[in-house]
C-alpha cells in the first residue's frame, strides 16, 4: 500500500510542478531565490517549493505618459502629454535588476521628458515635435538598456499653451494671413498694370484703336436711368474720331 501512496504523491508534486509558458511569454527561474535559467514558450516543470517561475511578457506595451508641466527655455509653460512603447528583451535582466520596469520606464520617461522641453524654445517644441521625441526615446533608451528592456517609440501627444499664448498666436496668424493677402492682392495689380500697358501699345499702333476702345467701354455701361452719367473725352480720343471719319470718306469714294 505504502507503494500506492508514494506514486501518487509523486503524481501529485509532478502536476503542481507543471507550467505552461504562453509563445509570448519567458519563463524566469528562481531556486531558492537564486537565478536559474529562464524558460522558453511550451510546458515546463519546475521543483515545487524550491523553484518559483516568473511570467514576463516579452509583447511591446504600451504606457500612456500624463500631462506634465514643463516650463520651456525661453520661459513657457506648457503641459505635455505622450505615449511610450517599449518591450522587454531580457527577461531575466528585467526581473532581476529592477523591481518593476513599467513603473521605472513610466517614472524615468516623464523625468526625461521635463528635461528635454525645459532645453527648447515653444517655436521648437511646436514644430519640431518628432525630433524632440527622438531625442525623449533616446534618453530613455539609453538608461533602461540594462534592464533588459528596449524603448521602440516615443510620440508627443498634446502641447497645452496658456490661454493669452493661444489669443497671441491666433492674432499673429491672423496677421500673416492678411499680409499674404496683401501681397498677392499687390502682385495682381502689377500684373494687371502690365497687360493693360501691352494693350495700349498695341492699341496705339492702330489708328483709332485707343478711341474705338473706349467707345465701347462707354456702351457696355449701364447707368441708372435717373441719373446722368458725363464723360470727358480727351483730345486724343477726338483726334482719333476725326481719323476714322476721314478714313471711311477715303472708302466710300
Amino acid at each position: 500500500m505504502w507503494y500506492l501512496g508514494l506514486l501518487i504523491f509523486i503524481i501529485f508534486v509532478f502536476l503542481i510542478g507543471l507550467r505552461i509558458i504562453n509563445q509570448y511569454e519567458r519563463g524566469v527561474v528562481l531556486r531558492l531565490g537564486r537565478y536559474l535559467d529562464t524558460r522558453e514558450p511550451g510546458l515546463r516543470w519546475i521543483i515545487p517549493v524550491i523553484d518559483r517561475m516568473i511570467k514576463v511578457d516579452m509583447r511591446i506595451t504600451t504606457i500612456d505618459v500624463p500631462r506634465q508641466e514643463a516650463i520651456t527655455k525661453d520661459n513657457v509653460p506648457v503641459g505635455v502629454n505622450a505615449v511610450l512603447y517599449f518591450k522587454v528583451e531580457r527577461a531575466e535582466d528585467a526581473v532581476l535588476k529592477v523591481e518593476n520596469y513599467s513603473y521605472a520606464v513610466s517614472q524615468y520617461s516623464l523625468a526625461a521628458l521635463r528635461d528635454i522641453i525645459g532645453g527648447v524654445e515653444l517655436d521648437i517644441l511646436l514644430t519640431e515635435r518628432e525630433r524632440i521625441a527622438s531625442e525623449i526615446k533616446k534618453v530613455v533608451d539609453t538608461e533602461t538598456t540594462p534592464w533588459g528592456i528596449d524603448v521602440t517609440a516615443i510620440k508627443i501627444q498634446d502641447i497645452e499653451l496658456p490661454a493669452a499664448m493661444k489669443r497671441a498666436m491666433a492674432a499673429q496668424a491672423e496677421t500673416e494671413r492678411e499680409k499674404r493677402a496683401i501681397i498677392i492682392k499687390a502682385e495682381g495689380e502689377v500684373k494687371a498694370a502690365e497687360n493693360l500697358q501691352k494693350a495700349a501699345e498695341i492699341l496705339g499702333t492702330i489708328p483709332g484703336g485707343l478711341s474705338l476702345r473706349t467707345l465701347e467701354t462707354i456702351d457696355k455701361l449701364q447707368p441708372d436711368p435717373s441719373k446722368t452719367v458725363i464723360f470727358a473725352l480727351p483730345v486724343e480720343i477726338l483726334e482719333g474720331l476725326k481719323s476714322l471719319s476721314a478714313a471711311r470718306k477715303k472708302v466710300e469714294k
